[in-house]
């Protein structure tokens, strides 16, 4: 598996918010979001390492704890996740799996964290072959609801402006299955000023949606820096 990082930190998204957790950072990505803020386990990262699946065990087994997170990049491109996940069952970890919803694999799982990318991921000025290739494969709700079907779930949407609400009903309406408890608004921030002036028009249509605001809390505890 090429993988571009493993550390132990709190989990600051999500239904785990506040869990201590081991984070395994794959590299490699099928889509081209222009938001992305892990760019160095990207489909244009040349960083980390090749480790057998028994090695990336151990290294977990090393930081000790219950919660392991597999995040990327998308680790749903490596068909080692498969063996990955059920080693780690052994283990009796508790898994969550942060994708894109594009792709699907057969992975243990406690936690499928799904966010799909809205309009607002595009990676405007990019290459042409960039931004063909990203609208082309960003959405998948075919793939999205297979794996609610089959995983407990959670739906992060990054939100950015008011009119990407619209977009997120649109999204759903489509999907057809979602439960509103198990989605989760998130503002698109690289600072907590920014995540709090969004929060104020978030969150009150969360709560009238039965929707869940979701604040990146990995910025208050550690700001926006790697490995955290």
């Amino acid at each position: 598996m090429r993988i571009s990082e493993i550390f132990n930190s709190k989990q600051g998204e999500g239904l785990w918010t506040g869990v201590t957790s081991v984070f395994v950072r794959t590299i490699g990505c099928n889509l081209r979001c222009g938001f992305c803020d892990t760019t160095y386990a990207s489909w244009q990262s040349e960083e980390g390492e090749t480790l057998s699946v028994e090695e990336v065990v151990r290294r977990v087994l090393n930081y000790g704890g219950r919660h392991v997170v597999i995040t990327g990049g998308e680790p749903m491109l490596t068909s080692e996740l498969i063996p990955l996940t059920r080693q780690l069952r052994v283990h009796e970890k508790k898994i969550t799996i942060e994708t894109a919803g594009t792709l699907e694999l057969p992975v243990e799982c406690d936690l499928m964290s799904i966010s799909p990318k809205l309009s607002n991921s595009s990676p405007y000025g990019a290459a042409s072959a960039d931004l063909r290739l990203h609208e082309a494969n960003r959405s998948r709700p075919e793939v999205v609801r297979k794996l609610i079907a089959t995983y407990p779930y959670q739906l992060k949407f990054v939100v950015d402006v008011p009119e990407d609400l619209l977009e997120v009903e649109e999204y759903l309406r489509e999907l057809g299955t979602a439960r509103p408890g198990c989605v989760f608004l998130m503002p698109m921030a690289t600072t907590v000023g920014e995540m709090r002036e969004k929060e104020e028009w978030i969150h009150p249509f969360a709560e009238k949606r039965g929707y869940r605001y979701c604040p990146r809390m990995q910025l208050v505890w550690y700001g926006n820096k790697r490995g955290t």
